[in-house]
């Protein structure tokens, strides 16, 4: 089965502007699947765009199928920034007969983007969609480590049939999937009265990361080690608070500043790890002004920024680029490696295997904080160490 057949191709002449797009902006400098679908092989695209018209399992929040297009409508307005970008716009996945079947269809996109070495934008639709989104992974055969930007933690229970993933209930769905490919799970902005305790319980029993909204507003280059780890991401538009972004039925009045935001998305696109971002529940029938449309273009062009401006340090190769950290633990119970990356000043962890477990390498490599160095060598032992080791038992 070929891709074009999943795809509607669009019509950029529904959301350029009446006197058409400058030879600056991103309008003229993509390439879209207007009538005969493009050639993805041969290196010629870096970036692939495409939205998806199915809100059927978007709970509360109908209407977010439409989100594509309002999203084009801004975001290829802007100008390019200091890159030369190579994106292709695939059009919008048609609704399959069922939920499920726009699941496959989502699911075959991703892995073949991500095949042919191309990162897949996926846009509308509501956040059940991370599911299929992750189930490309299984296709590829990748071990999974997500990070999901939102308020909850979407955990809620499925009802009886439990046929299809809904977005309160899609991370049931990525736990309890056979076979297992997620190896960890990263939320970023949950809100405690939005979480019941026993969801807590959960993400603490399996080593999960979770990291309250508070702990950000401070200091949002906070979550840059958080996404820098990540494969793919799934941002939920209501993890933004209503003021600046008030297009999502669910939408609350705290939540992420649109500037932060921006800062995340732009932290994501630096990631040589990340191979596909989604994002979903952009309801255009609540936005005032176009607002959340213009704020959704302009962290996914700082996502496009972010991933131009990627500084190939990982993996950690060659390793005269790195500069290598050992800190002795004050029980004595032995020394932590963190390494140093001379590109970009950025950090990681080594986490040994355990003892007996056959690996191809002796560490698994965990982006931290410098933070996290200074704590180990005080003697302490930081807690995404334990937790990161806990998960390779």
């Amino acid at each position: 089965m070929s891709l074009s057949d999943f795809f509607s191709p669009v019509n950029p002449d529904k959301f350029a502007p009446k006197h058409g797009f400058y030879t600056s902006q991103l309008g003229l400098k993509a390439g879209f699947y207007t009538d005969k679908f493009p050639e993805l092989e041969g290196n010629q695209y870096d970036i692939a765009i495409f939205g998806v018209l199915d809100d059927r399992a978007a709970v509360n929040n109908e209407g977010c199928a439409l989100a594509p297009d309002y999203f084009r409508s801004q975001f290829y307005t802007l100008n390019e920034g200091a890159f030369n970008s190579r994106i292709i716009d695939l059009g919008n996945i048609k609704p399959g007969a069922s939920i499920s079947d726009t699941y496959v269809a989502v699911k075959m996109v991703v892995a073949e983007l991500i095949r042919l070495g191309i990162l897949p934008i996926i846009m509308g639709g509501g956040q059940d969609l991370t599911y299929a989104q992750y189930l490309a992974y299984e296709s590829l055969d990748q071990k999974v480590d997500l990070v999901v930007v939102d308020s909850k933690f979407d955990l809620d229970e499925e009802d009886q049939e439990g046929l299809a993933a809904k977005s309160d209930t899609y991370l049931n769905k990525i736990l309890l999937h056979q076979p297992n490919y997620l190896f960890n799970f990263s939320n970023i902005g949950y809100q405690t009265y939005f979480v019941n305790q026993e969801s807590l319980k959960v993400m603490n029993k399996l080593y999960f990361d979770v990291h309250r909204l508070g702990e950000f507003m401070d200091d949002i280059t906070l979550t840059e080690p958080i996404v820098r780890n990540a494969n793919m991401i799934s941002f939920d538009i209501g993890a933004i608070r209503s003021s600046d972004a008030r297009a999502n039925a669910n939408a609350g009045p705290n939540g992420f500043y649109g500037e932060q935001a921006c800062r995340i998305t732009r932290y994501a696109g630096m990631s040589d790890k990340l191979t596909s971002i989604g994002f979903y529940e952009f309801n255009p029938a609540f936005d005032n002004n176009g607002q959340t449309a213009m704020l959704l273009a302009q962290m996914v062009w700082y996502f496009v920024d972010g991933f131009y401006n990627r500084k190939k340090d990982f993996p950690l190769t060659p390793k005269s680029q790195y500069l290598v950290y050992r800190a002795s633990l004050n029980d004595g119970s032995g020394e932590m490696l963190f390494v140093k990356s001379k590109k970009s000043d950025r950090w990681w962890m080594q986490v040994p295997y355990p003892s007996g477990i056959t690996k191809n390498e002796r560490f698994h490599l965990v982006p931290c904080r410098y933070d996290d160095y200074t704590m180990a060598v005080n003697g302490e032992m930081p807690d995404l160490w334990w937790r990161t080791y806990q998960k390779l038992l």
